[in-house]
């Protein structure tokens, strides 16, 4: 006997149809896969095999024939355990034939049963409504992703038997309610008003936040560069619901929103220096994202950034540019947004010292340009905004007044975002950050008096063209914070002021 039932694959962050199909035939008894399974996917024989006889069901003894259709597209992980239960069990009988038609099916399964929770459960679910599916079964824990996705009926799963009585109509699996998006505000444990001191730079981080641009801090050890940095997410514009299940996607694929449910927070990741290329942009064996991705519509945080390896760092200059990432494999390509915000860190020379007040610096000018050079021209020139952060005096540290909290810091960055999304609703982009060289023309044009200033910095600085471009984007996320229409010409002056390293010669 033959039983048809519909589940879902995965391939990169998009979901494709996959119809489960199980025959039973004479002969000697025997298990096959086809349809270009996995080793999970193969290995669900004997974890099926177990789930059925534990949870009081029957297990068949004929030739079993498992197809997973289409044949073409490999199918990989534990999420096919379920479907193919349920198709066995319809096959023999054991469950009326067409009782799981318009029900679309996930989850891994333990050996007693038990359903557990499987990775990309929300592109699945998502790919499934695209296909025409209305109703999920998946497992209990991954509820959650799925709870803002209003148009579709989700019936979580936490043992074999339940969802075989469901099917039966003996029991009913109430539906997952539909949540409401509403997203919570959190501790973020550092916030601007704990900074000491470093106007200049929490002014540029305001900056860099309101137009989603790129930073570069430089300083002296201690003087608060990554403190900065993680207060960074206490200023970030709040999630939509559409970011926060673009987010959500890319981090189910890698298991680590399992019992979490949709993530609220703009994402801030910071890999360690000794992060691989593969690691920081996606790679592997099945081209997963990488840490360039999981921050996408986030914060990627490099610390130390010259230690890391220098083709680690070239490889982030395509998903700087496009927003994007490709990996390429020999059994897979894919696609990964990859639309974050940069913020990194560095000394000024290798023993940190140079423009102390306090500590003799120990290199010599030869050794200070080979460190700063491990930084490529072409990596600095998509870095809108260069800082340098000088060291924090006894004053400033002990000063009890309270700065500016990142609420205030974060309404004007808000403030300054609405005015991007209102100039920007037809044009595709959410941030000035992400103008093109059009869209820059268009609202970023200087009067004479601005075009002086900018021909002498061009000429003054050496700067490329892709740096000058940078430079007209930051100034018109200055005159955004400033509630400005018009960008005048110390808004420019003060973007000019943020290209730290082309004064520096670099």
């Amino acid at each position: 006997m033959l039983a048809r039932v519909t589940s879902h694959g995965l391939n990169g962050i998009g979901g494709f149809p996959v119809t489960v199909e199980a025959d039973l035939a004479g002969g000697l008894p025997a298990y096959e896969t086809v349809g270009l399974p996995d080793a999970a996917v193969r290995e669900s024989r004997d974890r099926v095999r177990a789930a059925i006889k534990n949870a009081g069901f029957t297990f068949p003894t004929a030739h079993i024939t498992v197809s997973l259709a289409p044949a073409g597209m490999r199918k990989e992980g534990p999420v096919y355990d379920l479907p193919i239960a349920i198709a066995l069990l319809a096959a023999s009988g054991q469950i009326p034939l067409g009782a799981a038609d318009g029900l679309v099916i996930l989850g891994e399964l333990a050996l007693d049963g038990t359903v557990r929770p499987v990775s990309g459960v929300l592109p699945m679910a998502l790919g499934a409504y695209a296909s025409g599916g209305r109703v999920v079964a998946l497992p209990a824990e991954n509820a959650l992703e799925v709870a803002y996705l209003a148009d579709l009926t989700v019936l979580p799963v936490r043992t074999l038997h339940e969802l075989v009585a469901h099917l039966r109509g003996t029991e009913r699996i109430e539906p997952a309610a539909v949540q409401t998006w509403d997203p919570k505000r959190i501790d973020f444990g550092v916030d601007f008003s704990d900074i000491k001191g470093q106007q200049g730079a929490k002014r540029a981080a305001e900056i860099a936040v309101a137009g989603g641009h790129n930073m570069l801090m430089i300083g002296t050890p201690g003087s608060g560069k990554t403190m900065l940095a993680r207060s960074i997410p206490s200023i970030l514009p709040e999630l939509t619901l559409e970011e926060a299940l673009e987010i959500t996607k890319i981090h189910s694929i890698v298991g680590a929103t399992a019992g979490k449910g949709v993530v609220m927070e703009r994402p801030f990741r910071s890999p360690h220096h000794g992060a691989s290329a593969p690691a920081l942009v996606g790679g592997g064996a099945h081209a997963m994202p990488g840490e360039a991705s999981l921050a996408h519509l986030g914060v990627l945080f490099l610390d130390e950034l010259p230690e890391f390896q220098r083709d680690v760092l070239e490889a982030l200059r395509q998903p700087l540019e496009d927003g994007v990432i490709t990996v390429s494999r020999a059994a897979a390509t894919m696609t990964y947004p990859a639309d974050f915000m940069l913020v990194a860190a560095m000394n000024p020379c290798p023993c940190g010292n140079r423009g102390s007040r306090t500590q003799h610096c120990r290199c010599t000018p030869a050794q200070v340009q080979r460190y700063r050079a491990k930084i490529s021209g072409p990596l600095l020139d998509r870095i809108d905004i260069q800082i340098e952060m000088p060291e924090v005096g006894y004053a400033e540290l002990s000063d009890r007044s309270a700065g500016e909290p990142s609420s205030v810091i974060r309404a004007r960055v808000n403030a300054a975002r609405a005015r991007q999304h209102a100039r920007f609703q037809d044009g595709g982009i959410l941030c000035n950050a992400q103008m093109n060289a059009r869209q820059v023309k268009q609202y970023c044009s200087p009067d004479a008096d601005s075009e002086n200033l900018l021909r002498q910095a061009y000429a003054q600085l050496k700067l490329s063209a892709r740096a000058y471009q940078r430079i007209l984007k930051v100034a018109r996320t200055i005159a955004d914070v400033e509630g400005s229409d018009s960008i005048r010409r110390e808004h420019y002056a003060e973007a000019i002021q943020y290209r730290s390293l082309d004064m520096t010669g670099r």
